[in-house]
């Protein structure tokens, strides 16, 4: 075995190496391996020639814990997830390594620190002209000396630990020796003594030097010090001075803008308002100093922010200009004080008192049930075919959780405002995102909705809006949902669930599109949802994601607004829920990028200019946008107090399930087994489940006979054609509708085809409201 070089000191630290011992397995036992310390990690290889290019394994000495076991062996370790077992050829050679380990370990720890703590140290504010680099390069080397010099204090305060630990145990020896008598253990103890003096030699040798660098080192940078103190010192005073003046300059000139550009409503710019109204908020400056630069290659989910041109910000002259080349104005009646200061705008109107709605229900019983044991025979298969208790459920229906979707109602009454249709894009892109929010801790499943089923959400008086469900297909499960507002807006949407259980994960892809209509703009919006994922289904805590792709179009004026819902990674460095989106006209040129997360807010920044780069390393064009300062769209109400017990209900869905007055026969409310559930009674509710299920088959079964009396009579086509419960529905005949085929006729709804984007989908014909105005709910199947 080679001797271990000494202590070396290096540039980028001490470094030791040498050969020890380590141990692999029972089988091998300990090999020989060549080991390196430096920079406070301890690398291993099988052999020197290795070095350059295969390292066997590395661990950081700063959290590390070094133990001796005996004369020979010692053990390094990080607290489990490494544990290194060596052996040195003898105790003088261990004990130079533990020596070496000891010093490369304070300082690990004391350059550890001082990187946690180094944004502090820093500099905050840019030098200024004349001494600044000046400055910045002697407060460089005030710092790189007192990490020296710190470095040699940590080493000096180690060697006088090890001094004195080494020296009691060299005066116990001597003191043995004196006491041997002569015979055969003479030899044993000075050889003994002579290892001892030998480590107090080698750790006095070490401190010896480093007092010796740590003088020469005071001596040499002592004046230079006092010298880089006081010029530090002087600076800052300056600094603070021109700060201090800089800030009474802005404040004059801010004063000074305001003045100059209030000018009468008649004859003022739209834009150059916008501006000056900006600017009374403190919103002008934010702007300027804080201006975001995106860059996408044509696919907004990474962006990099850089500050904008300030020539967009430089004169009204620039902002005028700027408004005529985008074709829009920052003028916005979004906002929250347009609404409540608008005469017409039912907040403003003395109403009667509202009702009072709850806040609570019964907390969640503590059922376990085994899911594999219900789910491991149903892998691929459809999950509205899956007989599922309500141990697995929430207690409101499909219906409901459609009517949740209404949760931020206030962002299609802020788009109703406005008077650029990009704007009001934006904040329909927002209201798509927020229906997701409520769904990041609900891993319960709705109750599938019997056909027939209905759901009123009346909020007229409280906000201005109300709207109905009904269940129109029963297989596939597919319900419709009409929403009106007095504040100028109507929503519309018939999705249709296709599930399929992976085993692991859980899939659920929503078919059918929403539609959003503005009475006063005439702009009429589509889009679809997105895939929503449940994993961790046999094994581990259940969690929800939401990944894909939406388009939000305006039928109209042909503006799109392109979101992606980016799919958890555990590798992605990305913050976790991320939705990106991009607003265009119908030419293509970006006008807002929108970015936040689906369970917590959305922000939108208007465009400045956006330029086509070169080809990036994939070969795709990349896009630079270079907008203004992000400002919020939307932001999650918090859970109520006490969510984690109530099935993570939002204040809305604890008033879903809550008994009304009037609300038709058919209404979710009064749905058995839903409000068992809800009451904690999960036997009983159960039990009313399996019966409520067995009445819908034998209805369908009826249904089924009576279409095939109709089909076989020769004037009646193919109106009568049945498709299997278990057939998948895309088998369907072609003139059949793929969607639904209960042969079911709604109550409530009619299928149409729209006559904006030619789709074809259930409509709200009318008649509910005047029926429950009325009380006549005769037409009503009796389906509980």
């Amino acid at each position: 075995m080679s001797e271990p070089k000494a202590l070396t000191p290096t540039p980028a630290g001490d470094t030791y190496k040498g050969w020890l011992f380590k141990w692999t397995n029972y089988i091998k036992g300990y090999q020989r391996r060549w080991f390196v310390l430096s920079n406070g990690l301890l690398s291993y290889y099988r052999t020197q020639a290795e070095m350059g290019h295969t390292c066997r394994g590395t661990i950081n000495l700063a959290t590390a814990n070094i133990a001796v076991e005996d004369s020979c062996n010692f053990v390094i370790s990080n607290g489990g997830a490494q544990t290194y077992h060596l052996k040195a050829s003898s105790e003088v050679e261990r004990q130079r390594w533990i020596t070496a380990l000891e010093l490369a370990k304070a300082k690990a720890v004391r350059n550890q620190a001082e990187s946690d703590d180094s944004g502090d140290e820093c500099p905050t504010s840019p030098p200024t002209s004349g001494q600044g680099g000046g400055a910045r390069n002697s407060n460089s080397e005030v710092q790189s000396t007192l990490r020296t010099l710190g470095s040699k204090v940590e080493d000096l305060s180690t060697c006088n630990d090890l001094i004195a630990k080494h020296g009691s145990a060299l005066q116990r020896s001597l003191s043995e020796l004196e006491g041997v008598r002569l015979g055969g253990d003479t030899d044993g103890k000075i050889r003994q003594v002579t290892e001892r003096a030998t480590l107090f030699r080698i750790t006095s040798n070490a401190m010896i030097n480093a007092c010796r660098d740590f003088l020469s080192l005071a001596q040499a940078h002592s004046k230079r010090w006092q010298k880089a103190l006081h010029s530090e010192r002087d600076q800052r005073i300056r600094l603070e001075e021109t700060l201090e003046q800089l800030a009474k300059q802005h404040n004059h000139l801010e004063r000074a803008f305001r003045g100059a550009t209030v000018l009468p409503l008649s004859q003022s710019n739209p834009a150059l308002d916008s501006k000056s109204s900006g600017s009374a908020k403190g919103d002008a400056s934010d702007e300027d100093d804080e201006n975001e630069f995106f860059d996408a290659m044509e696919d907004p989910a990474g962006f990099i922010t850089v500050p904008a041109d300030p020539k967009y910000h430089r004169s009204g002259s620039n902002v005028s200009g700027l408004s005529t080349e985008t074709g829009i104005d920052d003028q916005s009646l979004c906002d929250e004080q347009s609404l409540g200061s608008n005469p017409e705008s039912p907040q403003s109107l003395e109403v009667e008192p509202v009702r009072k709605r709850r806040t609570k229900i019964p907390d969640k019983p503590n059922y376990s049930l085994n899911l594999w044991s219900i789910m491991k025979n149903c892998i691929g298969k459809e999950l509205s075919k899956i007989p599922m208790p309500v141990n697995f459920n929430e207690p409101i229906s499909m219906l409901q959780r459609l009517s949740e979707d209404l949760e931020y109602y206030e962002l299609l009454d802020k788009a109703a405002k406005c008077q650029s249709s990009l704007e009001q894009l934006c904040y329909v892109a927002a209201f798509t995102v927020s229906s997701y929010s409520t769904t990041v801790h609900r891993t319960g499943k709705p109750f599938n909705p019997l056909l027939g089923e209905t759901y009123e959400l009346d909020r007229l008086r409280e906000s201005g809006y109300r709207s109905l469900c009904e269940q129109v297909s029963h297989h596939p499960p597919a319900a419709a949902h009409h929403a009106i507002s007095e504040r100028g807006w109507t929503l519309r949407q018939e999705i249709s669930l296709a599930s399929k259980f992976r085993g692991k994960y859980l899939s659920i892809m929503p078919l059918g599109s929403i539609q959003c209509m503005f009475e006063k703009s005439n702009n009429h919006y589509s889009w679809k949802k997105v895939t929503t994922t449940v994993h961790n289904i046999i094994v581990g805590k259940l969690w929800i994601d939401q990944s894909g792709e939406i388009d939000v179009v305006n039928h109209r004026t042909g503006d799109r607004c392109h979101l992606k819902f980016a799919p958890y990674s555990y590798f992605s460095r990305d913050v976790a829920r991320k939705v990106t989106g991009v607003v265009t006209d119908k030419e293509g040129k970006a006008h807002y990028v929108l970015s936040g997360t689906w369970d917590e807010k959305m922000e939108f920044s208007r465009v400045m200019q956006s330029n086509k780069g070169e080809n990036g390393t994939e070969g795709k064009q990349k896009t630079v946008y270079q907008t203004l300062k992000a400002k919020e769209l939307w932001k999650k109400n918090p859970l109520p107090e006490g969510a984690e017990t109530m099935y993570y209900f939002s204040s809305l869905a604890l008033t879903l399930n809550e008994p009304e007055e009037g609300v038709a026969p058919t209404d979710s409310r009064r749905r058995p087994d839903q409000q068992l559930m809800e009451a904690g009674r999960w036997d009983e509710a159960n039990a009313e489940k399996q019966r409520l299920e067995e009445k819908q088959r034998s209805v369908r079964r009826e249904r089924e006979r009576e279409a095939q009396r109709a089909a076989n009579l020769p004037e009646e086509g193919v109106e009568g054609v049945e498709v299997a419960e278990d057939a998948d529905p895309d088998d369907s005949p072609p003139h059949t509708p793929s969607v639904h085929q209960d042969n079911y006729e709604s109550m409530w709804f009619e299928r149409a085809e729209d006559a904006v984007t030619g789709e074809s989908m259930h409509v709200y014909k009318g008649g509910y409201w005047e029926a429950k105005d009325h009380g006549s709910w005769d037409m009503c199947p009796d389906i509980y």
